[in-house]
């Protein structure tokens, strides 16, 4: 089994990132700050005002490397790539698959089966690792209502209804995720899901560390040859990596949940590092991103046994797992999709 490809994250403003030969030389103020052979790196990700040569740009996608280009907080902007890879019949097997709602339905329950049981994963272990706190008799409730929606989606369901499950699994979900912050309450709190945009401390690096898991989720789709755009959860719309959505929800829970209320909780992150704006919304100074983005990296790098395959690998080897996954159920090798649980 392969390592999972590095990804060059770049937040340092105006940067601007060169050709050196096979080399992605890194230039601040004209200096060279970095320098990576291209084969090493397996995506770039360049925050805000960060330039890019024409030349560089054409390394990358000679060599299979997507430049993703996101603003500050982690918002997209755009993508450059090379030639998509995969065949034609993989995506017109896609196409036929989403097309139809009974279909599309059935591989939706299964993304959100595996968000919902391992949100409640992550509220089991918030209860094993701190048995007397009196918040556990509210967490107990929700791990309950979600027991039941597990069994609904355990019955065909039209796609509607597979949606409205969704809804009602984060919401009861994040009702309790307050009682998961145990440090920092005066400033780090969870009142309720602000996206555009996030109103506090804790939304702020959530929405971060979700679009950054989101911009994975799409270079693996890619990789594997699979239309990002084409989702079963998410309608189609123009510019929307439906089908990057629908593979992010497995993992929300568990790595960009779970690290966030590290971060926090570890004081590794602090106040000091947001700002609220005249707006009323909140971002993350430089420094706060490259802890966030560095902790996000250590955490791709460690590993774990996945439930189906039973083999060892990486965390960050499971986006491009999942999307093989999915690829092999859509060419009919697979009897179904195996989401990805947390154990």
């Amino acid at each position: 089994m392969k390592t999972h490809d590095n990804t060059l994250y770049v937040t340092t403003q105006k940067a601007y990132l060169a050709r050196k030969g096979t080399n992605i030389d890194v230039r601040v103020e004209g200096q060279s700050r970095l320098q990576l052979p291209v084969h090493t790196v397996g995506s770039i990700v360049c925050f805000g005002n960060v330039l890019c040569s024409p030349f560089l740009l054409g390394l990358c996608a000679q060599h299979r490397v997507a430049v993703t280009f996101l603003t500050e907080n982690g918002r997209f902007m755009g993508r450059v790539e090379g030639p998509q890879s995969g065949n034609v019949l993989l995506r017109r097997a896609q196409h036929r698959c989403t097309s139809d709602p009974q279909t599309a339905a059935v591989v939706a329950a299964c993304f959100i089966s595996a968000k919902i049981a391992n949100c409640r994963t992550v509220l089991l272990r918030a209860i094993r690792d701190h048995p007397d706190r009196p918040e556990n008799a509210g967490i107990s409730a929700v791990l309950r209502r979600m027991d039941g929606l597990l069994d609904e989606l355990q019955q065909p369901l039209p796609l509607d209804r597979v949606r409205g499950i969704e809804g009602e699994g984060a919401a009861a979900y994040f009702s309790v995720f307050d009682h998961l912050i145990l440090a920092q309450k005066d400033t780090f709190f969870f009142r309720d899901r602000s996206r555009r945009p996030p109103r506090d401390n804790m939304n702020a690096m959530l929405s971060f560390l979700y679009a950054i898991l989101t911009n994975d989720l799409v270079s693996a789709c890619q990789a594997v040859g699979l239309d990002p755009q084409m989702g079963f959860l998410h309608a189609d719309r123009p510019g929307r990596a439906s089908l990057g959505l629908d593979l992010v929800e497995e993992f929300r829970p568990v790595i960009a949940d779970r690290l966030a209320l590290s971060l926090v909780n570890r004081q590794q992150v602090t106040a000091a590092g947001f700002k609220q704006t005249e707006s009323g919304a909140v971002q993350m100074n430089d420094d706060t991103r490259k802890t966030v983005l560095v902790a996000y990296q250590k955490r791709k790098g460690e590993e774990l046994v996945h439930p189906f395959l039973n083999e060892r690998m990486t965390v960050g080897l499971l986006f491009l797992v999942q999307a093989r996954l999915l690829a092999r159920w859509l060419r009919g090798e697979l009897d179904a999709y195996p989401p990805f649980f947390w154990r």
